[in-house]
């Protein structure tokens, strides 16, 4: 199947799972499970990795300021532009697809092997809406939050390092955060509104690709890094269009 065909059948694939949930009681116990188990079970990733980018993104900036004519205070500023606009959606969403992508990827696929999903339609239920719509919709929800979180702690990570390396103060690395924020606040909007995006392709081509998994143990391997690499590549493609579209 080529490129063309996989996404004729995903776009078909969309309209089932945005169909109405036939029981609202089982749609909403499947959605906060949803985001337990997808967006609260990956903050501790997300924290680690943003202290630690955000303490090399600021000492890096810092090393690399050899000219006197740039004040101190750009450190912090570009340690917050540098997370806001770029790190913290991006990375952490390509991170995340990587850790949550292969997951959903090889739970449907192990479905659709095992018979389970044949069992949900043969009830009449409709198996795509069920088992896509609570993964993508907490995803999309909530996973915003888990990037302003990283965005925060990415931050406080530049602070410690700096200022426990000896390269600059804090009253200095404040200055640059606070630095022509007013100019630079729609960073913040570009920075949720792909992340919105990004939380969508995360989700859905892992879903498509584990519910058209096909033959046995060794083809949910395969399906889930397929969705693994094609989610990766969908989200880089979509923050060139969004920076086009919204900064430029």
């Amino acid at each position: 199947m080529n490129l063309f065909e996989h996404i004729g059948r995903f776009i078909v694939m969309l309209r089932w799972v945005f169909t109405r949930p036939e029981k609202t009681k089982v749609f909403r116990k499947r959605f906060f499970n949803e985001v337990d188990y997808i967006v609260i079970n990956s903050i501790p990733l997300v924290a680690f990795l943003s202290v630690f980018m955000g303490a090399v993104i600021s000492l890096q900036t810092a090393s690399n300021m050899s000219s006197p004519l740039l004040p101190e205070y750009t450190i912090g500023y570009i340690t917050r532009q540098s997370t806001i606009l770029e790190f913290s959606p991006t990375i952490i969403s390509l991170i995340i697809a990587g850790k949550v992508g292969s997951n959903i990827a090889s739970e449907i696929g192990t479905m659709r092997v095992t018979e389970q999903i044949d069992a949900l339609e043969i009830m009449g239920v409709n198996s795509i809406g069920y088992l896509m719509l609570p993964k993508i919709l907490a995803t999309m929800i909530f996973f915003p939050f888990v990037v302003v979180v990283s965005m925060v702690l990415s931050l406080i990570g530049g602070w410690v390092a700096g200022v426990q390396s000896g390269l600059y103060s804090t009253e200095t690395y404040v200055v640059g955060l606070q630095a022509f924020w007013v100019d630079d606040a729609d960073g913040l909007y570009y920075a949720l509104t792909k992340t919105v995006v990004f939380a969508f392709l995360l989700t859905a081509i892992p879903s498509y690709y584990g519910y058209y998994t096909s033959g046995g143990a060794l083809e949910v391997g395969r399906s889930s890094t397929k969705a693994v690499v094609a989610s990766s590549v969908a989200i880089l493609l979509a923050n060139y269009v969004l920076t086009q579209l919204i900064l430029i």
